[in-house]
């Protein structure tokens, strides 16, 4: 049994969890002390199942987009270190995949084909509502939902692949 974490860091990103077979996701809580409290409840749940525990984390790097300060990016950096942290100090295993990684799997093409990063968000929600219709996908947790399908159907639960890294906790 496990349980499998991923994130799409970011205030406007969000959290998918599977959970012994129910998939829940989660919008990106909006404090610090609330990402942990709910990063550290499941890993609370897995122990007390005896399950271990993956978190498969979208690993960014230092790009600031157009007409963004570098103040912006300094804050999504603070805050994809905090998750980082979180997940390595509660002792989960952590796998960091590229968002090249991930989507390619998924067959939609790249952001860069598309018209406007709003086009290119709105494929990957779509193929989020395709690959979980029981659930209510939003533009916060479609990446998250998808990072979580990548990782399950590419045997992140069992073992790293090449393709990302694997960080030990």
């Amino acid at each position: 049994m496990k349980v499998v974490i991923a994130i799409d860091p970011g205030v406007s990103g969000g959290i998918a969890v599977t959970v012994f077979g129910k998939t829940v996701c989660h919008p990106m809580p909006g404090t610090e002390g609330d990402r942990l409290e709910l990063i550290r409840d499941l890993k609370r749940t897995a122990d007390t199942e005896g399950a271990d525990c993956l978190c498969v984390l979208e690993e960014v790097n230092g790009f600031v987009g157009k007409a963004q300060p570098g103040s912006a990016m300094f804050k999504f950096g603070e805050g994809y270190g905090f998750l980082k942290g979180i997940v390595q100090a509660l002792g989960i295993r952590l796998v960091l995949v590229r968002p090249q990684v991930w989507q390619r799997v998924f067959g939609l093409g790249t952001a860069s084909r598309c018209a406007s990063k709003s086009e290119w968000k709105n494929k990957l929600k779509a193929e989020a509502q395709r690959r979980f219709p029981e659930l209510t996908v939003t533009l916060q947790t479609a990446d998250a939902l998808l990072i979580l399908d990548w990782a399950l159907r590419a045997g992140q639960c069992a073992d790293a692949q090449t393709a990302q890294r694997s960080v030990p906790s």
